[in-house]
């Protein structure tokens, strides 16, 4: 098929740009800037999402749109309220317009698990609104989708405020590891390779209409991910933990009560936590010596 792939030079807009694009379909990557991971046989379209008319005429003869294009800090949302409703809920509702004039036989939104939490402050707002936009097209214009909450996820390309990042360049760079918070709490992390395989395993027609979430298959304490980057840096690191958690961010779970529930949707094989984040230690690790 045919996909365009708004906000496709970005974390997760690049590897499942590249997951489309080793299983064959053709792929137009839309952005404001051109992508750093941009591939020989993918399309590039410099543009930005509240442009209306660039955007309708980029998606005009797609089969499928993915919106991975947003602003994803959720302190950055906290900063710029107005331009988190331009970009995050305004820019959706632009391509919303712009698949539904086009024709396409799926939308798939990038959401997030913090619209089912009380956390996330202006990001989960947008997210939450941005879905009702999504299943509003549905009923009607007919415009069928597939939402995707995407969890904590870390790997390559990752950007600089990403948690598992962060935790890893402040352990290579300056030998310690400040945690905000107590490390009781729980994440379910997902290598970015396997959340980009699951959001393409998402055009089957069972996912149709769908919201599925995309996290990892098992729940780990914060305090467990430090330990394990300490020992393999041969217990060079030290861990600190500053007891104020972080206001915007849930400690053990996103989720509250919600009525419209999601399908979780998992990979097996998967990548393993461990091996996982050994591969993304050596590649920040790499990174900062290219910089000196």
């Amino acid at each position: 098929m045919k996909v365009i792939v708004l906000g496709g030079s970005g974390y997760i807009g690049s590897h499942v740009s590249d997951e489309l694009t080793d299983r064959g379909h053709e792929v137009i990557i839309y952005d404001r800037k051109k992508s750093p991971y941009l591939r020989e046989e993918q399309e590039m379209i410099i543009g930005d999402i509240t442009d209306s008319n660039r955007l309708e005429k980029a998606v005009e003869g797609c089969d499928v749109v993915y919106n991975l294009a947003a602003i994803a800090d959720i302190n950055e949302c906290i900063e710029k309220p107005i331009d988190t409703v331009k970009y995050n809920v305004l820019g959706n509702v632009n391509a919303l317009e712009a698949a539904r004039k086009a024709k396409v036989q799926r939308f798939i939104y990038g959401s997030s698990v913090y619209v089912y939490s009380r956390y996330g402050s202006f990001y989960r707002s947008s997210k939450r609104s941005s879905e009702l936009f999504v299943d509003n097209y549905r009923q009607i214009h007919g415009l069928a989708y597939t939402v995707l909450r995407y969890g904590s996820l870390y790997g390559g390309r990752a950007q600089e405020w990403n948690g598992v990042h962060r935790i890893v360049k402040q352990a290579l760079s300056e030998g310690k590891i400040i945690y905000e918070g107590t490390g009781e709490e729980k994440r379910e992390f997902i290598h970015i390779k396997d959340a980009a395989r699951l959001s393409v395993d998402v055009l089957s027609p069972e996912y149709k209409n769908q919201h599925v979430i995309l996290t990892g298959n098992e729940s780990m304490q914060i305090k467990y991910l430090l330990e394990m980057i300490k020992e393999m840096l041969d217990d060079k690191v030290e861990i600190s933990y500053e007891k104020e958690a972080k206001k915007n961010h849930y400690k053990i779970t996103p989720y509250s009560f919600n009525p419209k529930l999601g399908k979780k949707l998992v990979n097996n094989p998967h990548v393993d936590m461990g091996q996982g984040i050994l591969n993304y230690i050596q590649k920040v690790y790499s990174n900062l010596k290219e910089s000196k």
